[in-house]
């Protein structure tokens, strides 16, 4: 059957394939870029307690230098996108990596907390421009459908290796110094940006920017993280909590109205009428609240109620990085034979076991105990994502691909932002530590098993239906 025009491409003659050796050199580049923007979500969980007995600010301050990058990520990503269109791929990303250099600085000399906070706000802003234009980059240089395939399964090994390596790295930094957690960045931002002259210059193309729906967002994300970070700290009853949550409200219900009625929507609402896209969007939530979040309370429990080292700490997470690799592998296989739906209800249930096993073991105080149980969350969520990412794909028009990415990323790093805001204020009582954090873990467990049961309704395509073409 003839696959339609408006689908797919017309095949690329021999003589327009892409220039190998350039095209390798992109792939490096954008490779790099999602490894540092991946990296610098997770590595400085283990520099936390180093951060704040240096600079002070407690839990709330440690939370802002977690959520500031995150919470830029998530509501500058759809604007990225669009900006990566109109100016070029390769111009955005030198930008991007340009402005993650100076952020990346600002963070290694900060000489307060407030100042390490405001930096990792740059710093997220810069990766949320950075990784819609790695992606262009590939598709730009890789026109043949099956190579940018393989190119983009390559640059997603970026992602997964920080993922899997940030926590050590941390550690063995922070051991040192917790400066360098920083300072790692910027031999990698200067080889970045003297590789990327080499690149062939990306088209332009004249799209407008959603001005209202962007300041919606932020004012959204903000506010919402300010009501949640202080209200664990200083009380839900205070009048500048009760205000932001408030505005947080009111200003969500401003984006929502926007998107529907505005003419160019940072994110379509027709995208949610997919069954299969809600689902996607409700597990990258869950599974970001789960894994982030876990991190996040694990690598404190570890070194302050625990006094382990951050090298030490960072050991424990290794078990966990190994196994979420194998997790990656296995998912592709489980899914083949399968089909979609199996693989991403055993990872999420697999993440519900280690966060339900942490949880009844946390009054123990073994460290080798929740090396053993990360193993599950790690696994499990490296088992799962994959194939709901295909699920996202695969349920809106290959014309809306890119904003549906970007919309699912959304959700995953808001999850994130969430999970830090909610939990951090329930360990913010030193003396009832291991309470808050087992309570972190029900409430991250119940979202990922309500997820589980939600994906039993994901459709898995049957080889023949596969084989048909798009339409």
């Amino acid at each position: 059957m003839t696959r339609p025009e408006t689908t797919f491409p017309a095949p690329v003659p021999p003589s327009a394939m892409d220039d190998a050796p350039r095209a390798r050199l992109t792939l490096i580049i954008a490779s790099l870029g999602f490894f540092l923007i991946t990296l610098d979500i997770l590595i400085v969980n283990v520099a936390l307690t180093s951060i704040g007995k240096e600079l002070g600010g407690g839990t709330a301050g440690l939370q802002w230098v977690i959520d500031g990058y995150t919470l830029m990520f998530a509501a500058l990503l759809l604007f990225a996108g669009n900006l990566s269109d109109r100016i070029g791929a390769k111009r955005a990303l030198g930008w991007g990596i340009a402005l993650f250099l100076v952020a990346s600085v600002a963070c290694a000399v900060a000489p307060t907390s407030g100042v390490l906070i405001a930096a990792r706000f740059l710093q997220g802003g810069a990766a949320s421009i950075m990784l819609p234009a790695s992606m262009a980059l590939i598709r730009q240089a890789f026109p043949d459908l099956r190579r940018r395939a393989h190119a983009l399964g390559i640059w997603a090994v970026g992602g997964a290796v920080a993922g899997a390596v940030g926590p050590l790295v941390g550690g063995l930094l922070t051991t040192l110094d917790w400066r360098l957690v920083f300072g790692i960045n910027l031999p990698v931002c200067v080889a970045m940006l003297v590789l990327l002259a080499s690149v062939a210059t990306s088209p332009r193309r004249p799209t407008p920017f959603d001005w209202a729906g962007q300041a919606a967002a932020i004012v959204a994300l903000t506010a919402l993280m300010y009501g949640l970070i202080t209200g664990g700290t200083e009380g839900f009853g205070t009048v500048p909590v009760i205000g932001g949550l408030v505005l947080a409200a009111i200003s969500l219900a401003a984006f929502l109205l926007i998107q529907a009625r505005g003419r160019h929507p940072m994110m379509p609402l027709e995208l949610f009428r997919s069954t299969g896209m809600r689902i996607s969007l409700s597990v990258g939530f869950a599974f970001m609240v789960g894994h982030f979040g876990t991190v996040f309370v694990v690598s404190l429990f570890l070194q302050q109620h625990l006094g382990l080292t951050p090298l030490q700490a960072g050991f424990t997470f290794l078990p966990s990085a190994a196994f979420s690799i194998v997790g990656n592998i296995v998912s592709g296989t489980l899914s083949n034979r399968f089909g979609t739906r199996v693989p991403v209800v055993v990872g999420l249930t697999s993440m519900v076991v280690g966060l339900t096993a942490m949880r009844l073991t946390a009054p123990l105080g073994s460290p080798l105990l929740v090396g053993i149980f990360l193993i599950f969350t790690g696994s499990g969520g490296s088992i799962a994502m994959p194939q709901v990412t295909a699920v996202v794909l695969a349920s809106v028009p290959s014309e809306k691909a890119g904003t549906a990415s970007a919309v699912f990323n959304t959700f995953r790093q808001v999850g994130g932002a969430v999970a830090i805001a909610v939990f951090g204020a329930l360990i913010a009582d030193r003396s009832n530590f291991v309470h808050g954090m087992q309570t972190s873990f029900i409430i991250a467990a119940s979202l990922l098993l309500l997820t589980a049961l939600a994906s039993l309704f994901i459709h898995s395509p049957s080889a023949a239906e596969e084989s048909q073409p798009s339409r």
